[in-house]
């Protein structure tokens, strides 16, 4: 239905703009399992997994600058024009010429070896020259070796009377004996030991004898129930029973051997042993 108040419309006012909501925590803070700020540092591949609100107080903040999406766009462009250029960073070296003309210093040596021999003499070192004597060699020499006293010859025959250990016993004697009456103290001691152990063995009495033949034949018994049991056994499947039946033979050979040993006429015992 037309009307002419359509025609007129009406003005839309503004909503009134409230004030701005700023949260009561840090806007910085890692959502809960965060991955980001986490290359290259020692914290694990996630962070605040409990999902606190508040950042833990910590004396360094976990994180690298820009590790999360990398700079912002337009943050700190390069310079199309400054650009790096080949030998930008090196310098030239400078030639030997170069060196010499302008710092000479750099090619002296800091410290000079020692020379093993001394120096010749330089060209301005001079001996003393024109120096004249009177004295007559010839005549010196001849009167010199008139006037001197000959050598007393030495006598190649050593007087073996004279010296200082001449009759005395020579010290490597005593040591010798020394030694020799070390090695008689040696015997002596082995053949002490050898006589006290003799000493302690005696003969087995027949009463003892007797008991422990009884007692290894009973013990031959046990053991050789157990291995009848597993005669039976045509194939041995397992390594339990092999090594069973390996020990059982090996015990009934030692006691075999046991019993025929303390059967024999003379048997002696040893405490030491």
């Amino acid at each position: 239905m037309e009307s002419i108040y359509n025609l007129v419309k009406d003005e839309v006012p503004k909503p009134e703009r409230g004030p701005r909501y700023v949260s009561k925590f840090p806007g910085a803070l890692a959502p809960t399992g965060s991955t980001f700020n986490l290359a290259q540092t020692s914290r694990p591949g996630v962070s605040n997994l409990a999902g606190e609100p508040v950042a833990a107080d910590m004396n360094y903040k976990y994180g690298k600058p820009k590790s999360s999406f990398g700079p912002a766009p337009n943050d700190k462009l390069p310079d199309t024009k400054e650009f790096l250029k080949g030998k930008q960073y090196a310098k030239p070296v400078a030639t030997l010429r170069t060196i010499k003309k302008e710092h000479p210093e750099k090619l002296k040596p800091t410290t000079l070896k020692e020379k093993m021999k001394p120096a010749l003499p330089g060209k301005e070192e001079k001996p003393i020259m024109n120096l004249v004597t009177s004295k007559n060699f010839i005549v010196a020499n001849a009167v010199e070796n008139i006037l001197m006293a000959p050598k007393k010859e030495k006598n190649s025959e050593e007087d073996f009377l004279n010296k200082d250990d001449y009759g005395k016993v020579p010290a490597y004697i005593g040591q010798i004996k020394k030694d020799i009456e070390a090695e008689y103290q040696y015997i002596r001691d082995l053949q002490n030991e050898e006589r006290e152990k003799m000493v302690q063995k005696r003969p087995l009495d027949p009463v003892e004898k007797e008991a422990l033949i009884q007692a290894l034949k009973a013990k031959w018994e046990e053991v050789n129930s157990e291995y009848q049991l597993g005669a039976h056994l045509t194939k041995l499947d397992t390594v339990g029973k092999m090594r069973r039946k390996e020990q059982q033979e090996k015990m009934l050979t030692q006691l075999e051997k046991d019993i025929e040993r303390i059967k024999k006429e003379n048997v002696v015992v040893d405490p030491s042993m």
